[in-house]
């Protein structure tokens, strides 16, 4: 990078943005993300009210971009199990593991189940378009279930392991209310 081009960190709470303001940077906006901050990419010349409209499209960009990239559970029973099992191992202990996992009809009230007797989950495939980051909410939610079956505090205490929890329970909750199905918080967690 050169002298003259200039970075600032702006962190608002829930995000990390780096802009990069370059000399050499005519017209162009770029953005990309490294780790959990969004950088981006703009000319020097830029006004402060430029900048702020082109951080928040490029944001929105991004997001759409990450959001239609299928994740690869997405695809078989099988990359579900797989799935299962590293979510176990990073947010479980490694302490859960589910006799089967498999995608299912659309379930009428809930996003996903599990019969922890046979040790088995299964999800709905309503859920085989949302982001990566829901599905493995659910995932983990459906995991912990094999350890604590009720919905108790030592079985939140599981499922609040996985850093996006309250974050995918508002999607869900938008998800189901924008699309009319009725699927509340309390129905999707069995």
């Amino acid at each position: 990078m050169r002298s003259r081009d200039k970075i600032e960190q702006v962190d608002t709470s829930h995000r990390k943005i780096e802009v990069r303001r370059s000399t050499r940077r005519r017209s162009t906006v770029t953005a990309y993300r490294d780790g959990e901050t969004l950088v981006v990419l703009i000319p020097a010349s830029m006004s402060r009210a430029e900048e702020k409209h082109w951080v928040a499209e490029m944001e929105r960009k991004l997001q759409r971009t990450e959001t239609k990239r299928a994740a690869p559970s997405r695809h078989s029973d099988s990359a579900l199990m797989a799935r299962c099992a590293q979510l176990s191992a990073r947010y479980l202990d490694r302490t859960v593991f589910p006799a089967s996992v498999r995608w299912v009809p659309p379930m009428r009230t809930r996003w996903a189940s599990c019969t922890p007797s046979d040790a088995t989950i299964r999800v709905s495939e309503r859920l085989r378009d949302v982001p990566a980051w829901v599905l493995d909410y659910v995932l983990v939610h459906e995991l912990a279930h094999l350890r604590e079956a009720g919905h108790n505090a030592r079985f939140w205490e599981l499922v609040r392991c996985y850093p996006k929890t309250e974050r995918a329970i508002g999607y869900l909750e938008g998800l189901s209310a924008a699309a009319g199905w009725g699927i509340s918080e309390l129905d999707a967690d069995g």
